[in-house]
Formats: C-alpha cells, sequence, structure tokens
C-alpha cells in the first residue's frame, strides 16, 4: 500500500530533476503529474512485454502512478503492471496503483462467443444478476464489484489496491433511470467503505468518460456533488466517520476540455464546471486521454503551442493537460519505452499558472 513517507522518499531520489510542481499533494504523500496508462493495445503476448519494459522505465523514470481496469488488454493490463512492480527498482509502497471495475472482463484473450462467456462466467452462479447488466457487459451492482476487486487483487499480485474506481457508471443510464443509478452506487460504495476499513483499498471513486462533463439535460449526466453525497451517506451507513470517495478520473485535452469550460453541475446555488467542483470538494482528479489517443502527439492548435513549454507536440500537450486547475496527474499510454521516456521528460518543463491557463480560453 501506497505510503506517505515512501512517496516523498521516490520524490527525493529526483532531486531537482523536475521542474515545479511536477510532484503534487495525494493526501499527506506525493504523486507525479504525469501517470503511466495501460489501456491501449491488442492482447498479445508481444504488447505484454512492451508494456512490462515500458513500465519499468516510467517507474524507474520519475512516475509513481500507475492506472488500469480490469478489463483492459482482456485482464492482461494488470498482469502486466504487477510484473513491472516486482522487476522495478522502486519501493511498491512508494507508487499509487489504481484500477477499476464495471466493464466485465475476459481472461487473457476475446472469446468466440462474448456474450456466452459473460453468461458462463459472471452470471450463471456468479456475482452478476442479468437484471443489473447493461450493453451486455457492464455492471456496478455491489457483489459484481467486489467480485471484480478482488479479481484486480489477485491479477495486480497485490494486498492493496491504492485508488478503485466504479468504471463508466454513465454505461447504466442506457438501461435505467438516473435516480436508479444512484441508489445502485450508493450501496456499492457502502461495500467499498468496507473495504477501505478493511485496508484492500486505500481510497475509491468514479471513473467516467462523458458523465461529468455534459449538462444536466443529457442522457448520460450524473451530478458530481450527488455521487460525493451518495459516498458520504454510504460512510455513515457503515459507521466510518469520513467517506473514502477521494478521486475521480475524467478524460481532458486541449479538444476535450469540457471538464473545465463546461458549468454542468449544480453546486452552493452556482453551475460550476467539474473541475471547479471537485476542486471545492477536495477531490483528487486523474485525466485520462492526455495526448487524445496518440493524436495530439502530433502537433496541437498553434495558438495554444506557442503558450506551452516542451520539446516535443506530446510533451507540451501533456503539460496542458497537467496545467488545468485541480488536476493531480495527467495519464498518459504507456506501451512504448521511448514514448515513455519522452513523456516523463514533460514534467522536466513548467506548467502554465493559472491565468496563462485561463487566457487559452479567452
Amino acid at each position: 500500500m501506497v505510503t506517505t513517507r515512501a512517496t516523498w522518499a521516490y520524490r527525493d531520489r529526483f532531486g531537482d530533476g523536475f521542474g515545479r510542481t511536477y510532484f503534487r499533494r495525494f493526501g499527506s504523500g506525493v504523486v507525479s503529474s504525469v501517470g503511466l496508462g495501460t489501456y491501449l493495445g491488442d492482447p498479445t503476448d508481444a504488447v505484454d512485454d512492451d508494456y512490462e519494459q515500458a513500465l519499468i522505465a516510467g517507474l524507474d523514470g520519475g512516475c509513481n502512478v500507475v492506472d488500469t481496469a480490469v478489463n483492459y488488454r482482456c485482464g492482461r493490463s494488470e498482469r502486466v503492471v504487477g510484473a513491472a512492480l516486482e522487476r522495478a527498482d522502486v519501493d511498491r509502497d512508494a507508487v499509487v496503483v489504481a484500477t477499476k471495475g464495471g466493464f466485465l472482463p475476459f481472461d487473457g484473450e476475446r472469446p468466440a462467443d462474448p456474450a456466452g462467456y459473460v453468461r458462463e462466467t459472471f452470471v450463471e452462479g456468479g456475482p452478476v444478476d442479468l437484471a443489473d447488466l447493461a450493453a451486455g457487459y457492464h455492471c456496478i451492482a455491489p457483489d459484481a464489484i467486489e467480485a471484480l476487486l478482488d479479481r484486480s487483487l489477485d491479477a495486480l499480485g497485490l494486498g492493496t489496491i491504492d485508488c478503485y474506481y466504479v468504471h463508466n457508471p454513465e454505461t447504466q443510464l442506457r438501461v435505467r433511470s438516473r435516480e436508479t443509478v444512484y441508489d445502485q452506487l450508493e450501496a456499492t460504495f457502502e461495500r467499498l467503505e468496507r473495504r477501505v476499513a478493511a485496508g484492500d483499498i486505500g481510497r475509491y471513486g468514479v471513473a467516467t468518460w462523458e458523465a461529468f462533463r455534459v449538462p444536466p439535460e443529457a442522457d448520460n449526466h450524473l451530478s458530481l456533488p450527488e455521487v460525493v453525497e451518495r459516498a458520504r451517506a454510504a460512510a455513515e451507513t457503515v459507521g466510518r466517520a469520513e467517506t473514502g470517495f477521494e478521486a475521480i478520473q475524467l478524460p481532458f485535452n486541449i479538444h476535450m476540455a469540457d471538464a473545465f469550460t463546461a458549468r454542468s453541475h449544480e453546486f452552493e446555488g452556482d453551475r460550476r464546471s467539474a473541475l471547479s467542483v471537485a476542486h471545492e470538494l477536495g477531490l483528487d482528479v486523474f485525466v485520462s486521454a492526455s495526448l487524445g489517443q496518440g493524436e495530439l502527439a502530433d502537433g496541437l492548435p498553434p495558438a495554444v503551442d506557442a503558450e506551452l513549454t516542451g520539446d516535443t507536440a506530446a510533451q507540451r500537450a501533456i503539460n496542458f493537460a497537467r496545467s488545468a486547475p485541480a488536476v493531480t496527474c495527467a495519464l498518459v499510454g504507456t506501451s512504448d519505452p521511448d514514448h515513455v521516456t519522452e513523456n516523463v521528460a514533460a514534467g522536466t518543463f513548467d506548467p502554465l499558472g493559472a491565468r496563462a491557463f485561463d487566457l487559452v480560453f479567452e
């Protein structure tokens, strides 16, 4: 489990090698503001090998945040993360390991009959009630999330997951009402509060794609203040003084900046952006798609590019994501060791200041 002492020691290991605010507060510890993502890539041994080498390069080079999910690359990504943690020259307690549950995973490869696999593995005598499925493969009911959490602990080979996300809960809005989704989240949060108390997870949150960036009238909208309120209620139900809901994940880059620009949430009598609300609620924010799944490595809009520091377009795009207010860490895909070195080096440059960042949108 990540510890305060180990993360500060990790930071000190790099001395003045990074720019200001590269390491940022995470609870009482610190984390790098560039993190290692594991989403993209085929579920093959060759890609596993690339990921393992890339993750080791990142961990040894200045990134102490690793993000994955139980379903990424048919379950292979979690296994590779576990292997990389074993081989890297880094104390496990210095690394924040985050994973997610919600999408039902395959086991190493895509089966010939995905629907049949889900039915046989998870529904027939398993932890998933057919009535709780959305899109045929998504479930955030309490029993399912607990089973997926245990599966992740086994795949990672860890005793504790530092940050556990309920993955894309807005998927459930395709088949049930918003109020029903909130109720299901609260019930699942109760289970996660108990797992925090047991030491199986350090903290939890939700990882979303659209839910926190779209307006309240959108079909796939979820209210961040309401989700946090449900977590607080869950903590009270299980007798915990404070909730373990401490983090969110959502996309952010120059082309997907609505977490900052869109006033999508009613909060304290005003309409606020997701990043603004997260800041007010004291949540850590981990942003995905910092490079637009690679698109921004080829270049940024000239007016924005001119304001950013970095030797390459990828570095400048990462530094844009790191510059957004309330962002703790910008996640970047890590399947290529050479790209990891380039991406980590973005942290040797300073991000935009608050005023300069605001001017990008004026």
